[in-house]
């Protein structure tokens, strides 16, 4: 169900803009497409992107992730969607990305275009193909099997994008950040406390994006059961004890995988 009231909008939805309008773009109704158009639009004005809400985001998915989707309803009734209409949180994401991604480079003892590869796998492919993938596949899923349907709106997938890229945010810091620091110096080496360690980031980092996906999902009226999306964290643990068990270092694997996918 789209809602087509231009004042719900807080005004007209035209803005002065280097890009051109869609073919079918109405000034009275704000469709998928007209919305997609809209959040692009704004890639091209960095004034006026939120990047200070955009960092409270992004502190607050690590200490109080709740907070972050407080505002999801109140957005879906006065503009309409579920989903962000400011990229500000994409743009500093990938900045991220590509910082984070040059340590990495640094940690692998990676080329200048080996690097310059790295960073486009991670930012295009890592994050965003993938994501694409994940949030297509949960999309599918909450609309098919856990949404309400006496109720008249679905979920979007702008908005099944969004909470990816929420849950994504803690653990590339955990894995793309933190774990660098001390890789070299104890990760690395063939020792159960060195397995341990790097196990347990990726135990830490896996959960925040179960979780951080449950709440986003969660806070949505119209859907039912999502407590099912923790399922997976019993299962996780299974499987972070399996490692120990069998002494397989996850970080050890991640790096061999990130180093030889750009040789």
């Amino acid at each position: 169900m789209n809602l087509c009231n231009s004042s719900l909008l807080g005004g007209p939805s035209r803005t002065t803009s280097p890009l051109p309008p869609p073919a079918n773009y109405r000034n009275d109704c704000m469709s998928a497409t007209n919305k997609s158009y809209k959040y692009l639009r704004r890639f091209v004005k960095f004034d006026q992107m939120d990047f200070e809400f955009a960092m409270w985001q992004m502190l607050y998915l690590f200490i109080a992730p709740k907070k972050v989707y407080r505002n999801v309803n109140y957005r879906k009734q006065t503009k309409s969607q579920f989903a962000r209409d400011d990229p500000a949180f994409l743009v500093l994401l990938v900045a991220c990305l590509c910082v984070t991604s040059i340590g990495f480079a640094w940690v692998l003892s990676l080329g200048i275009g080996q690097s310059i590869l790295f960073m486009l796998y991670v930012v295009f492919v890592d994050c965003i193909l993938c994501g694409m993938v994940v949030a297509t596949l949960l999309w599918f899923v909450t609309n098919r099997y856990l949404r309400d349907h006496n109720a008249d709106t679905d979920i979007e997938w702008g908005y099944a994008f969004d909470v990816h890229l929420n849950a994504f945010f803690p653990p590339l810091i955990l894995l793309h950040f933190i774990q660098l620091f001390f890789y070299h110096p104890l990760i690395s080496h063939d020792w159960f406390v060195s397995t341990f360690i790097g196990n347990s980031i990726w135990l830490a980092a896996l959960s925040y994006y179960i979780y951080i996906t449950f709440l986003g999902y969660n806070v949505v009226p119209n859907l039912k059961n999502t407590r099912i999306i923790l399922v997976t964290l019993p299962l996780l643990f299974v499987f972070y004890i399996v490692t120990l068990i069998i002494h397989w270092n996850l970080s050890v694997s991640l790096m061999y995988f990130y180093h030889y996918r750009v040789l």
